[in-house]
């Protein structure tokens, strides 16, 4: 049997869950400060920003796409939504405002893919540059930071508040993976997307409009996207623009392929992103107690990212379709 039929017996997920639950017990009997509840709680809420940004990844990989604009989306759109409420106005229309920003990136970036046939990958990293060109020039001027206002009222919570004892973002993670999973499982759009990531011609000649359900996809991942950001910025009082500039993108990639979704599209779920989001999780959480270098976390990453790759290449070979990500 060759390489490639003998990985296909594999499944992915229950292998980088075993392989999470391998590392978080060596971890455990091997650092005294990791096993501590205030260090769990830590490494849940660390990672819940993560896992939300790798749903918004998913709907998208899933129809065969890929959307690098994300962290940008999430930066600038939260930024800007704060800017506003700093400078008088109200939390409801600046919030609004800010969605609708973040929601109006992600139909640029869908258009530009389904209807300019631009190749996702070079379609969401233009839009990436010109989100971050255009906040920082036009949005947000002054400053990297933007500070969360003191009279933002009760979203304040989304990053702050807890529910029996449970931060409030691990709850509103929970909730949005929830949400994801039925949407995906459950609805009409969420079947067409996988039909698309299936076969993509097929789903075309069955009758589903394939052009506006691509421009959906990345306009619901701008808007989880602004989900992201807010429990960011709230959970640290303010938004880093410079997060843009940083591997965030990478790390939301690494946890959606690293836990068996496949970039041919089609093939995967939420709880592929959860058990992807909770290896990487427990693996920076260690690495960190372990005070190893920032530069050699990077580099550890990058050579789990690219092994990841490299085995879903073999498992899920791209058709010339898929290769081209954006040709209809």
């Amino acid at each position: 049997m060759n390489l490639r039929g003998s990985l296909r017996k594999f499944n992915q997920e229950r292998i980088v869950f075993s392989l999470a639950i391998i590392l978080f017990v060596t971890f455990s009997l091997s650092l005294d400060r990791f096993l501590t509840p205030e260090n769990i709680v830590s490494l849940l809420r660390s990672v819940a920003v993560l896992g939300v940004l790798g749903l918004a990844m998913v709907i998208v990989v899933l129809g065969r796409g890929i959307d690098l604009s994300l962290v940008a989306n999430m930066a600038i759109s939260v930024a800007w939504t704060f800017q506003l409420i700093n400078t008088g106005m109200a939390l409801g229309p600046a919030m609004a405002i800010g969605l609708a920003f973040a929601v109006g990136m992600g139909l640029a970036s869908g258009i530009l893919v389904a209807y300019a046939e631009i190749p996702a990958l070079f379609a969401t990293l233009a839009m990436a540059t010109f989100i971050y060109g255009f906040g920082r020039a036009h949005l947000i001027t002054g400053t990297d930071v933007v500070y969360m206002p003191r009279d933002i009222g009760w979203i304040a919570a989304v990053g702050q508040g807890g529910l029996f004892s449970i931060p409030m973002p691990i709850i509103v993670a929970a909730a949005t993976a929830l949400i994801a999973f039925g949407f995906l499982r459950y609805t009409k759009h969420g079947r067409f997307i996988y039909a698309m990531g299936d076969n993509f011609a097929a789903a075309r000649i069955g009758g589903i409009a394939v052009r506006p359900m691509l421009v959906f996809q990345y306009v619901l991942a701008g808007g989880i996207a602004y989900l992201a950001g807010i429990i960011t910025a709230t959970s640290v009082e303010a938004m880093n623009t410079r997060i843009v500039n940083s591997n965030m993108i990478y790390d939301v990639i690494l946890v959606v392929v690293l836990g068996g979704v496949g970039l041919s599209g089609g093939k995967g779920g939420v709880r592929n992103v959860i058990v992807g989001t909770l290896l990487i999780g427990t693996l920076l959480n260690g690495m960190t107690i372990m005070d190893i270098q920032y530069t050699v976390q990077n580099v550890i990453k990058s050579l789990i990212l690219l092994l990841a790759i490299i085995t879903d290449s073999v498992v899920n070979p791209r058709d010339e379709q898929t290769g081209q990500q954006g040709d209809i």
